[in-house]
């Protein structure tokens, strides 16, 4: 199991003053699971000093922010077996609803991730429906040459450890698809993201969420996911590269040159 180290406070840590045009002052992550984190984006949002701090809630520590303080915004990521259509909801449901609809009422970015996007998508109009505990490694494939900033690329690596999907509501704009036509990367307003798939998933991260819960997918499908993701692994690495630069720009979390 994945050691989960505590992040130091926004003073403590490093960065620019985003007064001065430089990264964010504080992100706040959302975390349902002890095995599932950001991941590789932890190191982009480093790399560029954009600060965050996780949100623990199911181990009793670090509960969500208020709705008046979300700081520069919220990344919601997935929950592994938790839902939000009815089957298995993530006990603190109502509550990350209220918060992802804060954000969009206050335009502050927020990223969701697997259940996160099942989360934004229900804030935002939407809905999700009921899907069964689900581990595969696709493609998806872009929509919009523009989607990102021009950074999104044209197909990218699909990793998705998810119970039930999101409904983008009907003003969505659909950036990219997954191999059956359905949303994989979908926008609402100006700085809100949904992601079917968690871009910068790791092989060790799926491990824990099978050593986590005793939920999981049928074990042909691990076998076969985790083949898959160990040899996707490096182009989805790769991919995060542009993404994440389309992300923080869109986001505002760090000003990037012209």
């Amino acid at each position: 199991m994945r050691k989960i180290i505590p992040i130091a406070a926004p003073e403590q840590r490093g960065g620019c003053d985003p007064s001065a045009g430089g990264p964010a002052e504080v992100v706040h992550v959302l975390q349902h699971t002890s095995a599932e984190y950001l991941g590789h984006i932890e190191d982009h949002l480093e790399g560029r000093g954009v600060r965050f701090r996780y949100a623990r809630p199911f181990a009793g520590k670090a509960p969500f922010p208020a709705p008046d303080a979300l700081g520069e915004g919220v990344f919601i990521l997935g929950g592994g077996p938790w839902g939000s259509a009815g089957a298995r909801d993530v006990p603190t449901l109502a509550e990350e609803v209220a918060l992802a609809k804060a954000c969009l009422e206050q335009d502050l970015p927020i990223v969701g991730v697997g259940l996160g996007a099942q989360i934004l998508a229900i804030a935002a109009g939407g809905a999700s429906e009921s899907a069964p505990l689900t581990f595969s490694v696709g493609k998806a494939r872009r929509t919009d040459e523009k989607a990102l900033g021009g950074y999104l690329p044209e197909t990218y690596p699909l990793a998705i450890y998810m119970r039930d999907r999101a409904v983008p509501p009907a003003d969505a704009a659909i950036l990219a698809v997954d191999e059956e036509g359905r949303p994989a990367l979908w926008q609402v307003g100006e700085r809100a993201l949904g992601f079917a798939g968690h871009p910068g998933l790791k092989v060790a991260m799926v491990e824990d969420l099978i050593m986590e819960f005793e939920e999981v997918p049928p074990p042909a499908d691990i076998e076969r996911g985790l083949a898959a993701l160990r040899r996707e692994q490096r182009a989805l690495e790769d991919a995060l590269v542009p993404l994440m630069a389309g992300i923080v720009k869109l986001t505002g979390w760090m000003k990037l040159p012209a």
